[in-house]
């Protein structure tokens, strides 16, 4: 009942709507395939006013629920999320690239773009985005010498602390 009357307001949702209903319905584990793929419609239409926040727990619940449309979905937010990059925090980073790399959907540009603003904010990222940074581009199959080796600098650097 909650998802049919989302889909008809979803013309109405901001971006932040948008991002918070698919987000609780992937933590809560409820699949809604009609409810997802109207949000990923809708979500397209208004990337433009989406912050970073909004794009990274939208890819995030959409990787999460293994929703079908996520292709489509993910295709129109890569030029998006590239603009945005310098807003992304360490975790909006890494959820990003861990839902790409869960879905299985290659952007070499995108890739290209996470890994340098990962590596600028790399010292503000917590252990656990690290390492799930990290495990998104080897899972990708995706390799980006200049951030691992910034994630092995900074290890050392903590080793050494």
């Amino acid at each position: 009942a909650a998802a049919k009357e989302a889909i008809e307001k979803l013309e109405i949702f901001n971006p932040q709507d948008i991002s918070n209903t698919v987000w609780s319905y992937a933590t809560a584990g409820h699949p809604s395939p009609e409810l997802f793929q109207s949000a990923a419609d809708e979500a397209i239409t208004k990337l433009t006013a989406f912050n970073s926040q909004d794009i990274s727990n939208t890819l995030w619940a959409y990787a999460t629920a293994g929703h079908p449309s996520s292709p489509k979905l993910f295709e129109s937010i890569e030029g998006e999320a590239i603009r945005k990059l310098d807003t992304f925090t360490p975790q909006a980073i890494c959820n990003t690239i861990w839902s790409y790399a869960t879905v299985g959907h290659r952007s070499p540009e995108l890739f290209d773009a996470l890994a340098e603003e990962a590596i600028k904010k790399l010292s503000t990222f917590r252990p656990q985005a690290i390492c799930n940074t990290v495990w998104s581009y080897a899972t990708a199959g995706y390799y980006s010498p200049e951030l691992f080796d910034a994630v092995a600098h900074e290890g050392v650097k903590t080793l050494n602390k």
